[in-house]
């Protein structure tokens, strides 16, 4: 690929960030729509946890396989492919006559944002090659991440109070169009020297894994843990995990490269994205349906409410990641651990409907500082010590584990407000939402403890150990081969 000018690359990244900030915003801005939708749609809150999850679910199970495809056939091409897909499968959305349209039209959406962010990644990765440059850039990128947090839930409110929740997803449309059109005039084609093979098996069991655990979480407050239907999820669970331990090992190309794990920091970033964004998705889940359904503030002044928290972690994320370039990940670690920790405690212990706003105002904004700093070390840690020519699938085993980790807070938390809910949002929604606070302030202790762990000496030698291993199969392959 031909060196760009410095105003084309430029271009180009504000071109990938259009597209971040299209799929950012669909989900901040979702959340603070739910209990409208929950109204029009006649659903309980199970049905609103698969409307996020059903997204998150179907993100998580393709993102690598999008990945290699877009090594395979053209960036440009699946990232052109993923916009048309997404803006179509918004404007579906828009018109969705029911919930169970609803979510397949989320489940559509999810198919074509599976080819933006990551590939949008690679596109920047490409482009930009000087590193100082190429840093600056995915700093920007970052920054893409905290503007959608911060304007996501106002944006929300304004459209949910003015228009109504279906225009939501109308504003993807517009944006999704011309993305569309300066990717085509702007977006310069590469591909991979290299493209990796698709691991059908693996992806397979990848998804019944995810999606069994998922829906058994998500269905077994109204079902009971004995349903024939929950006990087969968890049994087809169970069969997919031991099916992936057994066979990616045998794999030439897995989706998932089992020897990464051997790294602590590696294993270390998986878990404490997972925890991380679990926390995320379980705070905006339970706060949303907190400030409206029990303050009862109507969408826009919930979505005031939030920017604290926002607004935190958009001060805090560039700055998490200064510190990881001059200090390394452990302290920026531990202080988010400990404050999405405090966060949690505090709230867990003087949640209510009479709660003073002035102490859930102060639990967001610990919370935001937390998600702030967290965010930075996750991919940091998990390319630590890797070979550059793993650095890209390890970045994507980190994405997907924050995906995940969005599903299953969703899922978890939602299923414990459900429970809680079952009799109205009175006395028996607000021991929910203390058990839910105590959930976050766990998911905190783990990052907490977690990064602790596997960001000291004895961690960085298990990485060394890893990446010397990973580069003496990759010499040996082609002699084998």
């Amino acid at each position: 690929m031909p060196e760009l000018s410095r105003r084309r690359r430029l271009l180009v990244l504000a071109i990938c960030c259009m597209s971040l900030l299209m799929v950012s915003l669909d989900n901040t801005v979702l959340n603070v729509a739910l209990p409208s939708m929950q109204r029009e749609l006649h659903t309980t809150v199970s049905g609103l946890q698969w409307t996020i999850d059903a997204y998150t679910l179907v993100l998580a199970s393709l993102l690598m396989l999008s990945g290699s495809t877009a090594d395979r056939i053209g960036r440009r091409r699946t990232f052109q492919v993923g916009l048309a897909i997404f803006t179509t499968a918004s404007l579906l959305c828009s018109l969705a006559p029911s919930l169970v349209w609803l979510v397949g039209f989320r489940t559509l959406q999810a198919i074509g944002g599976s080819m933006l962010n990551p590939v949008a990644m690679s596109i920047i990765t490409n482009v930009f090659t000087d590193p100082k440059e190429r840093a600056r850039a995915i700093g920007v990128w970052g920054g893409v991440v905290g503007i959608s947090m911060s304007a996501g839930p106002v944006i929300g409110g304004l459209l949910v109070e003015t228009t109504g929740w279906r225009a939501i997803f109308w504003i993807n449309v517009p944006v999704g169009l011309a993305a569309l059109l300066l990717t085509k005039l702007f977006v310069p084609e590469s591909r991979a020297p290299k493209s990796r093979r698709v691991d059908a098996v693996g992806q397979v069991l990848m998804i019944a894994l995810l999606a069994s655990v998922t829906y058994a979480i998500i269905e077994s407050p109204s079902r009971g843990l004995s349903s024939p239907l929950i006990v087969t999820c968890i049994v087809i669970a169970v069969l997919s995990l031991a099916g992936l331990l057994a066979y990616e090992p045998r794999c030439k190309e897995p989706l998932l490269d089992l020897r990464f794990f051997r790294s602590a920091p590696f294993s270390g970033a998986t878990v404490i994205a997972i925890c991380g964004f679990a926390a995320l998705g379980g705070f905006l889940f339970l706060n949303t349906l907190y400030l409206q359904d029990v303050r009862h503030l109507d969408a826009l002044h919930a979505g005031l409410f939030m920017l604290p928290m926002a607004a935190m972690s958009l001060f805090f994320a560039p700055l998490s990641g200064r510190i990881v370039a001059s200090r390394g990940p452990r302290l920026p670690l531990l202080l988010a651990g400990t404050a999405m920790c405090l966060s949690g405690l505090g709230l867990a212990l003087r949640f209510s409907p009479t709660t003073p706003l002035t102490v859930i105002t102060g639990g967001y904004v610990l919370f935001g500082i937390g998600f702030g700093l967290v965010n930075a070390p996750i991919t940091n840690t998990a390319v630590s010590g890797m070979p550059r020519t793993q650095a890209g699938v390890a970045a994507a085993v980190a994405s997907t584990s924050r995906q995940v980790g969005a599903s299953l807070g969703v899922a978890v938390i939602g299923s414990v407000m459900a429970a809680g809910a079952t009799g109205g949002f009175g006395a028996g929604f607000t021991d929910a939402g203390r058990t839910a606070w105590w959930i976050i302030a766990g998911c905190g202790a783990a990052v907490l403890v977690v990064g602790s762990i596997t960001s000291g000496r004895w961690a960085r030698a298990t990485a060394n150990r890893t990446a010397e291993r990973l580069q003496t199969d990759e010499i040996k392959m082609p002699v084998n081969a």
